[in-house]
């Protein structure tokens, strides 16, 4: 019994078949890899809007009883647009550590009013931003999880094959030094 030339040709072509499956099924998990890294930075840009949003709420009300910390409230108001005018990357990872630094102030120099710190809204303002601040921690460990297992899912083989054929490029985990990704994760201090 021999082997016809209809025989390799059904051979070749199933096995083309599972080399084009397998390359479709890579490429497909390397696309749905970079959306959840595109998807879990745009969550942090939700969430850092949501503080954006809520720091000129946050100094008007610490200046109806602290009018005269105007330099520091000035400052956060200068953080707050500087942050939200940095470009992506570490541009806007430094602004955004200086809003936290600068609302970390800002929480500090309530600790000097009794009256402000007993305020219903300042106290619902500052639970507002704790929790604003617990969620941008918590985006930025997902952001990382999902970028590290994009550029290791891109290094491994076959992907690697793939990953380099259509231009896979690898992303940074952070691209940030590390002494601002500490900084950011830092949710500022909120006293009661």
């Amino acid at each position: 019994m021999s082997f016809s030339a209809f025989g390799y040709g059904v051979v070749i072509l199933a096995l083309l078949a599972v080399v084009v499956l397998a390359v479709v099924a890579v490429y497909n998990r390397l696309v749905a890899l970079r959306r959840r890294c595109d998807q879990a930075s745009a969550d942090i840009s939700v969430q850092l809007k949501l503080r954006h949003d809520l720091v000129p709420t946050l100094v008007e009300t610490v200046k109806g009883y602290a009018s005269h910390e105007r330099t520091s409230l000035e400052a956060v108001i200068k953080a707050r647009a500087a942050a939200v005018a940095a470009p992506e990357g570490p541009a806007k990872a430094q602004a955004e550590g200086m809003l936290g630094q600068a609302l970390g102030r800002l929480m500090m120099i309530a600790e000097a009013y009794p009256d402000l710190k007993a305020s219903a809204n300042f106290t619902q303002l500052q639970t507002e931003l704790s929790d604003i601040e617990h969620t941008i921690a918590a985006a930025r460990r997902f952001l990382n999880a999902a970028t590290t297992e994009y550029n290791t899912t891109r290094e491994q083989f076959p992907a690697n094959l793939v990953a380099s054929t259509f231009a896979f490029e690898a992303r940074d985990v952070s691209a940030v030094p590390r002494e601002t990704v500490m900084e950011l994760e830092a949710a500022p201090a909120v006293r009661f």
